[in-house]
């Protein structure tokens, strides 16, 4: 396997675009992709692009609306300026402004602690341990979340790949993108921001 990184300046932007790409297989099933475009407004003035370069893949399911151990605080009359006094600057962004983190430099991407994974905002339940997978691509992933408490709906910031966007069924945080490429007995592989994430071990 081999990784290859260069930088291309824009035009249209006083920012960079950062292509990364590294070749992985994995479940002997056809390539995989994952696809995470930053906002421009990104922290230092940059758009990160990272690219798993393999085919897309987008999901159609989504998840009923009720999150199952969540608490009922009603987290849609929480405003920005209360979030930001919550989170971090990355959390805030990740969550509340449905950024992505770079490949590969995420809290998560490659921990094998066994434990549950929680949402960073409300703290609801999302993804145990035993569901993590490695799927090459630099992100946290998962075959299947905790009940009801993620949901997914469509996604269409980018024009030309339709995503289903993953966001926590309680507070609806953002959380990342879910495909149709995982391992089974799913087939699914929830792509999912280290930021959104706080792993309490077992």
């Amino acid at each position: 396997m081999s990784m290859a990184s260069r930088t291309i300046p824009s035009s249209s932007f006083s920012s960079a675009v950062n292509f990364s790409s590294k070749s992985h297989l994995g479940f002997n099933r056809k390539p995989l992709s994952c696809v995470n475009f930053g906002m421009l407004n990104r922290p230092k003035n940059r758009i990160s692009v990272s690219i798993r370069a393999m085919g897309s893949s987008a999901s159609s399911s989504s998840k009923p609306d009720s999150a199952q151990g969540a608490s009922k605080i009603d987290y849609s009359s929480i405003s920005d300026e209360e979030w930001r006094k919550q989170l971090t600057n990355e959390q805030f962004y990740i969550t509340r402004q449905k950024g992505t983190e770079r490949a590969f430099t995420g809290e998560y991407w490659n921990t094998k602690t066994p434990g549950t994974y929680h949402c960073i905002c409300c703290d609801t339940p999302l993804f145990e341990s035993s569901t993590k997978f490695d799927s090459g691509t630099g992100w946290p992933s998962y075959y299947q979340p905790v009940g009801n408490n993620v949901k997914s709906k469509l996604d269409l910031s980018i024009i030309f790949m339709p995503r289903q966007e993953v966001i926590c069924a309680a507070c609806d945080a953002h959380l990342g993108h879910v495909f149709d490429d995982g391992p089974p007995p799913t087939g699914k592989r929830y792509c999912i921001n280290s930021a959104s994430l706080k792993l309490k071990p077992k």
